[in-house]
């Protein structure tokens, strides 16, 4: 894991894009995005579940999203519609893309041939290795938070927390 930038921190986001529970937490990321801006860097770490049979394809979408420069974009309008993702599956993610403005036949061709097969495994991997069980989970300033069975006070710990990091990195 990278250093943040000086001034910044980091939240990481561990995620899993057929989640209604990271659904839900969109709306803490959002406010948290309006308070913090760039000072924040909000990065979407994958943990797809064995139980969503769509979730492992929309995170390798997501990080070729992200290649196109709308990876967080593409995450919100998946997460948007995650039941439509357990019916409709890939169909739906190039449907996305294709709302976005992304290239829809890079994104298909990503998701046939498995570039960001590794990087969804890592975060996987890594989310698995700290602890990760569910989602959604956050890890800032070395602080795991589970948000998988409640987001109540989440937002206001993440904030302490990186009004915290904000704090040391000025001085």
């Amino acid at each position: 894991m990278s250093d943040p930038t000086p001034g910044r921190a980091v939240l990481d986001v561990w995620c899993e894009l057929q989640c209604t529970d990271c659904r839900t937490a969109l709306t803490d990321l959002r406010a948290l995005r309006d308070r913090y801006g760039d000072a924040l860097e909000l990065r979407l770490r994958h943990f797809p579940l064995e139980k969503h049979r769509h979730a492992y394809a929309a995170a390798q979408a997501a990080e070729e999203a992200a290649v196109q420069g709308r990876g967080w974009a593409f995450a919100e309008a998946v997460l948007e519609r995650a039941e439509d993702l357990g019916r409709h599956g890939e169909k739906m993610l190039l449907e996305i893309a294709g709302e976005l403005g992304l290239d829809t036949e890079e994104l298909d061709t990503a998701l046939i041939d498995g570039r960001h097969l590794l990087i969804v495994d890592a975060d996987q991997a890594e989310g698995a290795a700290i602890g990760v069980t569910g989602t959604p989970t956050y890890v800032i300033g070395g602080e795991r938070l589970d948000g998988g069975k409640s987001q109540d006070g989440l937002r206001e710990r993440i904030e302490e927390i990186a009004d915290r990091l904000l704090a040391e990195r000025t001085d």
